[in-house]
């Protein structure tokens, strides 16, 4: 053979060679669906396609020619395959090398695609070994030096254990490298015993290169050059996070792609360039720039941070009533999860003053331990973090889960953990009432939903959920505190973690029928929003130095107003009664105008996010300053709130300013005033009683509350236990009659 002709069949072969890992034998929807949910998955690891191949990956997966598309998906993705792998008609699995760049990083994870051709269309479990992986304790010196690797294939949402049986598929799998330089692995794939393929082609040798591992030395200072802590995206040219988020312990979190660190900490990452971002919750500025860590020398790197307000300077200290240390899909052992300094780590990383860790179901009993009844040791002034509970999982949970805050005893009495709690809201409101907790409904919008984007809407929604649906009725009881005084027995009404078309229309409704209950401001970390704590926060007024008892007391007497962070309503005064004082009562001798006043200032970024502000309201997130954002400008609206419907309007200019604003409103009858910027901040109200009438602001109102406790039986009276079934009965009953009688007693529609 000719060196021509020999040098034609090397390239044909290569050729060939490279068209065959492309199949057309597969069916273009379900190949596009998985496409898009390994695209998810990527990045959810940190590890995230290029901006070019994303946007290549998602016009053929959303695609109408079949064939181009199914090309392009496999095109795409391919260059990121460590291995293809193919099991023949007879389930025998071969593999062979892919083209990614078999490229580790010491003491951190790589994370890698492989292609499955399932000629089989088998469905089992699809493994990944090597002899290379780490021991287990007891291994001899020769197995430790051999044994430097970890696998570790990513199935949990939106992937799966077991391969689905279409023709391609793609599998997720990242690798840890306990070593540094050249190592060589041996990996094999294989889907049940006695799938090997007969030659032993069923692992391949893949020699790594590994990157060293620097220790990079962290400077972190606040706006008065002061130590303090911040929350850092590292990324490199790639797009790849550091650290790796599949290796992350806590208190760094593996679904976060940010990591706290205060200064003089540090952060391990190999030598090279990236792209830092640093904040501190939104009440700082976010900043980027790039550093570079070197493998010959460990300068600190120094980052000063920058805020642009600070409401804590005048009074206002910043808290989220509602966030979880275990639970949910996000911690790795939800029956245990994290400790309290994990938990203080995120809060004093997002500057959040206040933060409120819930016990609940799936965590209970591990979690209790931490509960004192006081604020826990690991809080550093002026940062606190307190235990409580949430009924989450348990007890009434299926009417309405609760928030309990301030209780001085952890579990009602009868036992020792979770499986003996009251079925009725209302009996466990009463428990904790009556040691001083200041108590109300979790993530409220949840079985309130309704189809318009009205508010306030007269729709009659569902109560089919876990928010505050029988709310309807508890806001209508009065129960004894501590000192046997009768007090609401909802102090708040959570916001800011649902949409607040459905938040707030329950909220309005109730208060048009004359019910006081304030709102607080929640993110239910990590179960509704994982991104950070503090996402939704209650801004609380104090006299004097920070204390939680207090901050409690001034949430049940309305001197908050909540927020998503990024616009402040401060000083909100009718007249001269300032919310939240003196029961923010305002008494008018007879229908005339009243001054209202307020500090007010909000911040965006000039150029308008397309993709949050596009949403509909019921997409997350749903409290958000750019979805208030007038069309391309950098303004948003702050709007005079009077019993439900917006009366005044100015525009705000969200440069950061602080900014005094006032409007005078008419008030021709007893009314409560809010103001907002929606939905971004809201205030409590103040309430404004004309000839010493009570509020009884709309018949429709009232109506609404009224068909709204029959449909909550409808739901809820199948989850009661039998010994409390005449408790329940009495307490709709009674909610029945007080609506009756505010309706009689209403004069306007």
């Amino acid at each position: 053979m000719s060196r021509l002709t020999s040098g034609l069949v090397v390239l044909v072969g290569a050729f060939l060679l490279s068209r065959s890992a492309l199949s057309q034998t597969v069916d273009f929807q379900p190949l596009s669906a998985q496409a898009i949910r390994v695209n998810e998955a990527m990045e959810h690891l940190g590890a995230p396609l290029s901006a070019e191949d994303q946007k290549a990956l998602l016009n053929a997966a959303h695609g109408t020619d079949a064939t181009k598309g199914i090309a392009e998906i496999q095109r795409v993705l391919d260059k990121y395959c460590l291995l293809f792998v193919n099991i023949n008609p007879e389930s025998r699995v071969k593999l062979e090398r892919g083209p990614a760049e078999a490229e580790l990083v010491e003491q951190g994870w790589r994370t890698f695609l492989i292609k499955v051709t399932n000629d089989a269309g088998v469905t089992a479990k699809f493994n990944i070994t090597s002899p290379n992986a780490l021991p287990l304790p007891g291994a001899t010196p020769g197995q430790v030096a051999q044994r430097w690797m970890e696998i570790l294939p990513y199935t949990d949402q939106p992937m799966s254990v077991r391969l689905s049986g279409l023709g391609v598929e793609y599998r997720v799998v990242s690798l840890f490298s306990r070593d540094r330089g050249k190592r060589e692995a041996k990996i094999a794939c294989n889907v049940g015993q006695g799938t090997q393929d007969l030659g032993f082609r069923n692992d391949a040798d893949v020699l790594f290169t590994i990157k060293p591992a620097i220790d990079q030395k962290l400077e972190v200072r606040d706006e008065n050059a002061k130590p303090t802590e911040a929350a850092f995206i590292i990324k490199d040219a790639a797009g790849r996070i550091y650290p790796p988020p599949a290796k992350r312990l806590a208190p760094d979190l593996a679904f976060h792609p940010q990591v706290y660190r205060a200064d003089g900490e540090s952060v391990t990452l190999p030598a090279g360039h990236y792209q830092v971002e640093v904040s501190r919750g939104p009440e700082y500025l976010m900043q980027s720039r790039t550093i570079t860590v070197s493998e010959t020398g460990n300068p600190v790197q120094h980052f000063d941070l920058k805020r642009w307000i600070d409401p804590s300077l005048t009074g206002w200290y910043s808290g989220d009533h509602h966030i979880h240390a275990a639970g949910c899909a996000h911690y790795a052992s939800p029956t245990q999860g994290v400790l309290p300094s994990d938990m203080m780590t995120n809060v004093l990383g997002e500057d959040l003053k206040v933060g409120c860790n819930l016990t609940w179901g799936p965590c209970f009993d591990y979690q209790k331990q931490f509960f004192t009844g006081s604020i826990d040791k690991v809080s550093q002034y002026p940062y606190l973090l307190r235990y409580d509970v949430e009924v989450s999982g348990f007890g009434s949970h299926q009417s309405g889960h609760l928030v309990l805050l301030r209780l001085k005893q952890e579990i009602y009495p009868g036992g020792d953990s979770d499986k003996h709690w009251p079925t009725l809201c209302l009996n466990t409101l009463k428990w904790a009432k009556a040691q001083g907790a200041v108590i109300g409904p979790a993530h409220s919008g949840w079985g309130l939903q309704v189809k318009t984007n009205q508010l306030p809407n007269y729709v009659i929604p569902p109560y089919d959920g876990i928010g505050a649906d029988e709310y309807i009725v508890d806001v209508t009881h009065m129960i004894p505190g501590p000192d046997g005084k009768l007090g609401p027995a909802d102090d708040f009404m959570s916001t800011i973690d649902t949409p607040y078309v459905w938040e707030l229309n329950m909220w309005y409704h109730t208060l048009n029928c004359g019910y006081r209950t304030r709102i607080s401001g929640e993110t239910d970390f990590p179960c509704i929003y994982g991104e950070r704590v503090g996402m939704g926060r209650s801004y609380v007024k104090m006299d004097g130095k920070l204390e939680f008892d207090q901050w409690c007391e001034q949430i049940r007497n309305g001197r908050n107003y909540v927020s998503d962070g990024y616009s402040h309503l401060m000083e909100f005064h009718a007249n001269d009664v300032a919310m939240g004082e003196n029961g923010s009562e305002l008494k008018l001798d007879q229908p005339g105008m009243v001054h209202l006043t307020a500090k007010v200032a909000a911040r965006l970024n000039e150029t308008p996010d397309e993709k949050t502000r596009s949403k509909p309201y019921d997409q997350q997130p749903y409290w958000s300053l750019e979805r208030a954002r007038i069309g391309d400008t950098r303004t948003v609206p702050l709007e005079v709130i009077v019993n439900g419907y917006p009366v005044a309007r100015q525009e705000i200019l969200a440069d950061g300013t602080l900014r005094d604003v006032s409007f005078d409103v008419k008030i021709d009858r007893s009314s409560w005033v809010a103001l907002r910027i929606l939905p971004s901040s809201h205030t409590n109200p103040i309430f404004i009683l004309v000839g010493g009438k009570p509020i009884r602001a709309s018949r429709r109102s009232a109506e609404w509350c009224l068909k709204g406790v029959d449909q909550c039986w409808s739901q809820k009276q199948k989850f009661i236990a039998a010994a409390e079934m005449d408790d329940a009965k009495a307490a709709y009953q009674h909610a029945r009659e007080a609506y009756q009688a505010i309706l009689g007693e209403c004069d306007a529609d």
